[in-house]
């Protein structure tokens, strides 16, 4: 197995309900009603990421539609493979009780990012360019306070900060893997 590239990471974590909806899609398709109530968006939010997911190549709309048990949206084979990892993302999750709504955008890069070795947030910064500073600060904070990351100060002069996968967010490194 092997984790996935940062730029799938990136790309999954871009829009907030990407990976929820790949989950609700993986295996059989749904219906647009059906996404709607298990993720639980409005109609215009779930329409736009729809169109975002149609547009990177991750999913699209069943040709055959039409009959009532037939799904309207299907995955491509490469929206297969990243549902598998977006259902163990959810998973995770779920058993670690954190909120859809308590993962920002920056939380699954920034635990690739650690995984892969990088521990300094000079380090992380430049891993991740599309962030800010400020953006890479607020996440660390808040997934350190959510148990995913071990905030390390070593002394010396002047004191150095380590940032470290905790077990939780080593569970999230694992849930990254492509089978």
């Amino acid at each position: 197995m092997s984790i996935l590239p940062l730029s799938t990471v990136l790309a999954l974590s871009r829009y907030r309900w990407t990976i929820a909806i790949l989950a609700v899609l993986s295996g059989k398709g749904a219906r647009f009603v059906e996404i709607l109530n298990r993720v639980g968006l409005s109609r215009d939010s779930l329409s736009r990421a729809l169109e975002q997911l149609i547009e990177a190549g991750w999913v699209i709309r069943n040709p055959g539609h039409g009959h009532p048990l037939r799904p309207e949206y299907l995955l491509t084979e490469s929206g297969e493979a990243l549902a598998r990892v977006a259902s163990s993302v959810i998973k995770t999750q779920h058993r670690l009780e954190i909120p859809v709504q308590d993962m920002t955008r920056w939380t699954l890069p920034l635990v690739h990012v650690l995984a892969a070795g990088r521990n300094r947030f000079s380090a992380i910064e430049r891993a991740l360019p599309e962030a800010s500073p400020r953006a890479v600060s607020l996440s660390l904070k808040t997934t350190t306070a959510q148990r995913l990351v071990k905030r390390k100060v070593l002394d010396g002069f002047p004191p150095t900060t380590e940032y470290l996968l905790a077990k939780n967010g080593e569970y999230f490194a694992e849930a990254l893997e492509m089978s």
